[in-house]
């Protein structure tokens, strides 16, 4: 096996800090994780199931149009792998018009439907708390969805803690998660520009193109951001090298023509690209 991929040696304080975590869990006795299958929230259940058992532990994942096929794949095998049970919930954020109408503040559309039913739905099963997955890290960005979960009261363990999303990846890569080097996967409707409608057929658009391009070998991060007509490609430096190349990147054209855009433009990636293009506070 490369040294690469090899399990790191944890630092003792970072040992610690996950200690304290199943001492969080332990205190309150039973948990809901709102769970995608991303790389914080699939720590997180693991370790609720280490700490508590999967009796008193649901991970429960919530189906949209916005979810991505591929991030519902890999949050069922890692359930699967490591023992957490799942609950699957339809969610029905795109038939809200303030939703559906993507302004700025759209993700607390989306959150606030989600633990609209997820909260009852632990209060109903006699869980004592219900999580998220934010970090310590996620502080510094544009993330309105922080607002619907404070207003709901689900509790955010990982940020609380002080869990960096670096010492997640680590943490997840020494108990063999193999979310430990995922790359960050927010919903599809955050591949479309704040004013342009959500809808399915959008979405599915967009999804149709990033799955194409994955089939054709490109990995790390990636984004398909939906301009109309016009698709704009995010690739990992690495990636972009790669495929900028002109024998490269004629496949590339045609798999995202493919999925139904005109034109294509090839750009470096940048996490919360659309926020910084919008202008907002503090995004990028």
């Amino acid at each position: 096996m490369p040294d690469a991929v090899l399990p790191p040696r944890l630092e003792p304080e970072l040992l610690a800090r996950e200690q304290a975590l199943i001492a969080w869990f332990r205190e309150r006795g039973s948990v809901l994780v709102g769970f995608s299958g991303g790389v914080d929230s699939a720590y997180l259940a693991c370790v609720a199931v280490a700490a508590l058992g999967p009796e008193r532990t649901l991970a429960v994942i919530g189906r949209s149009a916005s979810y991505p096929a591929a991030q519902w794949a890999n949050a069922r095998a890692v359930a699967d792998r490591f023992g957490v049970p799942v609950l699957e919930v339809d969610t029905d954020e795109l038939n809200d018009p303030q939703y559906a109408a993507n302004p700025t503040n759209r993700c607390y559309f989306c959150k606030s439907e989600l633990w609209s039913r997820l909260v009852p739905l632990a209060a109903e099963r006699g869980l004592a708390v219900v999580v998220d997955g934010s970090n310590a890290d996620d502080g510094n960005d544009h993330r309105p969805g922080a607002q619907a979960a404070r207003e709901r009261r689900v509790a955010s363990p990982l940020a609380e803690l002080g869990f960096t999303k670096a010492q997640i990846r680590a943490l997840s890569h020494a108990r063999g998660l193999p979310t430990w080097d995922q790359p960050s996967s927010p919903c599809l409707s955050s591949r479309l520009p704040y004013g342009t409608a959500v809808t399915p057929e959008r979405l599915q658009q967009v999804e149709r193109a990033e799955s194409a391009l994955r089939a054709l070998g490109i990995s790390g991060d990636l984004r398909v951001r939906h301009l109309g007509a016009r698709a704009r490609v995010e690739l990992g430096g690495a990636m972009l090298a790669v495929w900028s190349e002109d024998a490269a990147r004629a496949p590339l054209e045609a798999a995202v023509r493919q999925a139904g855009f005109d034109e294509v433009e090839l750009h470096p990636f940048r996490s919360g690209a659309l926020n910084v293009l919008a202008g907002i506070p503090g995004a990028g």
